[in-house]
């Protein structure tokens, strides 16, 4: 007499498939990424303005600029300085070790615009 709780195992059909067809290695290329000028441009804007701003600030608190009208403005273009150069700053060297095919960096780092 079997056994009431022991279990038959299942045995699950397969297909076992004699040729594969279906892919290729050329389907797995991935094409070159095209270059976002749009963001690059836009990283070298932000990269210029936040580096003048930063200079600007500097030479303010450092006395270099003693105008009445601009000594309450040292630490506001320090700071609007900082937020521009910083995004610019990561986005051109990410461009530049794109362009250089460095390993592991690609255009595709780079967020594009949408057109």
């Amino acid at each position: 007499m079997p056994h009431p709780f022991k279990f038959k195992p299942k045995r699950r059909p397969f297909v076992e498939l004699q040729e594969d067809r279906g892919f290729s290695a050329d389907q797995f290329i991935q094409p070159k990424p095209k270059i976002p000028w749009k963001a690059i441009g836009l990283a070298t804007l932000l990269f210029s303005v936040g580096s003048m701003l930063i200079v600007l600030g500097v030479m303010i608190k450092l006395g270099y600029i003693t105008s009445d009208v601009w000594l309450d403005r040292g630490i506001p273009f320090l700071v609007l300085g900082s937020i521009m150069f910083i995004p610019g700053a990561y986005h051109l060297y990410l461009a530049y070790y794109a362009y250089h095919e460095t390993p592991g960096y690609d255009f595709s780092m780079i967020p594009e615009w949408d057109d």
